[in-house]
């Protein structure tokens, strides 16, 4: 449930009730709260690009300690109602308010999705998943963004609202579109994610290497979603990665390989092979490119091996 009005975020604590505002670096940022979806929206249309949406802060708030982002106001969207629901009808709908503890908890997404609970469940620590939301982390665009591969395997649509132009669907691949840069107007607000529905023989893995098994910004994290039919022959494969490019993606040509295959050694070896050739690893303080490309095709055929297994079970 979203906030009452009578609670206090965390984010709330920190504000001059006053004066509404926020001190970062010196500086003082007006802070506006949300009652409903209309009045953020008002907001959003009003203050254009001179405004930042804030929910849970666990990325807003660091970059304007480090002065990353200098918004003039902060659009406090926490206590907007029907923006934190898990629904299925059609397709499976997350409301952009939902926590990574929603998902990680949610009967649904770990029955059906799992790749989306694991990894909702991998980002930071209990605080930062008790406030985080799925909105925020997609939003902030991050190349090591943990929830984009399992959302890109399962074909998510972003869902937008504006005050004057209402409502539209993009689709995730197209919707982060570089490193921090998402395809969001400034008077639009992402109210949830519309994901393709999994049922039958499909099961779906999400794998991350980091120095330590939480708590910790992927070095390389891979979701891979199969389906396979009365044979046990793969029919729908799909691969996605992050930390191994600017952003997280689609492999297209390794998918293709596992088509019409069991997922044999020879035949996933031939698709981690192609999946390397569309990464461009860098080097960072958490790994060199070399070692992201030493451990990509380990964790690819483990996670090939486990997801096939998963979506076979009921043929053994």
């Amino acid at each position: 449930m979203p906030l009452s009005h009578r609670e206090i975020s965390p984010i709330e604590t920190k504000v001059n009730g006053r004066q509404n505002v926020l001190e970062k670096r010196g500086k003082q940022v007006e802070f506006r709260r949300s009652g409903d979806l209309e009045e953020a929206l008002t907001s959003l249309a009003e203050l254009g690009d001179k405004a930042q949406v804030l929910a849970g802060g666990t990325d807003v708030m660091i970059q304007l300690e480090r002065g990353e982002i200098f918004p003039e106001t902060l659009v406090h969207i926490e206590r907007v109602e029907g923006m934190r629901d898990i629904a299925e009808n059609g397709r499976l709908t997350l409301g952009a308010l939902a926590t990574h503890i929603d998902l990680a908890q949610s009967p649904v997404l770990c029955d059906r999705y799992k790749s989306v609970a694991h990894a909702a469940s991998l980002i930071g620590g209990w605080q930062t998943q008790a406030v985080g939301t799925i909105g925020g982390n997609v939003c902030n665009a991050s190349p090591a963004a943990d929830l984009l591969p399992p959302l890109l395997v399962h074909g998510t649509n972003v869902l937008l609202v504006s005050k004057d132009r209402g409502e539209r669907e993009v689709s995730l691949a197209d919707f982060v579109v570089g490193r921090r840069t998402i395809a969001r107007e400034p008077d639009e607000l992402v109210t949830g994610f519309s994901l393709d529905l999994s049922d039958g023989r499909t099961a779906d893995v999400y794998k991350k290497v980091g120095r330590r098994g939480a708590m910790e910004v992927a070095i390389v994290g891979l979701a891979i979603r199969l389906s396979v039919d009365q044979a046990g022959t793969i029919n729908d494969a799909r691969i996605a990665v992050c930390s191994v490019a600017p952003v997280p993606f689609r492999a297209q040509a390794a998918e293709q390989a596992l088509l019409g295959t069991k997922a044999n050694g020879k035949e996933t070896g031939s698709a981690a092979a192609l999946l390397l050739e569309q990464v461009e690893p860098i080097d960072d303080v958490r790994a060199t490119a070399n070692y992201r490309r030493m451990v990509l095709p380990r964790i690819f055929e483990s996670a090939v091996a486990d997801c096939y297994l998963l979506a076979a079970k009921d043929l053994s």
